[in-house]
């Protein structure tokens, strides 16, 4: 019986271990992600995304009227890469919240958004990632965006 117990501890052990890699690696990639992001660096963006990666954005104007969009992942890069680089922008995180369920996980990122060192919105970024071949990758992203109650 106590071999047992034992058997129990370790596994439960690896387990709780394996899950704490998982949720670095994963904080790793969406500050990888944003990294790339800062840097203009569409080729390591695309490395971070799964092919067949989904984006939108759900809006809320100065007078609360909220709306949905979305944008191929393509036109997302081709859209940082044509940044003027005269414009400075920042996203600042604020956390991280990872949830991690077998081979998907979910990570919240609370953020608020500079352009030229002026805050332009605030919000919340939702990654979805897969797990496969023992790497990460985002599969989609939704976000966010408020001009109302940014801190």
């Amino acid at each position: 019986m106590k071999k047992l117990y034992l058997i129990c501890f370790f596994l439960l052990g690896q387990l709780s271990w394996s899950q704490d890699m998982d949720k670095e690696n994963i904080e790793n990639l969406i500050q990888e992600f944003f990294v790339a992001f800062h840097a203009q660096d569409s080729a390591t963006l695309k490395i971070l995304a799964h092919p067949q990666i989904k984006m939108q954005s759900v809006a809320i104007d100065s007078v609360g009227n909220t709306s949905l969009s979305s944008i191929a992942y393509a036109s997302f890069l081709k859209s940082i890469v044509s940044i003027d680089e005269s414009i400075k922008f920042k996203e600042e995180l604020h956390g991280f919240e990872i949830n991690i369920n077998g081979m998907i996980a979910n990570v919240s990122t609370p953020y608020s958004f500079y352009v030229n060192d002026q805050l332009s919105h605030c919000g919340v970024n939702t990654f979805q990632l897969m797990k496969s071949e023992s790497q990460w990758k985002i599969i989609y992203l939704v976000d966010t965006r408020s001009k109302l109650g940014c801190p």
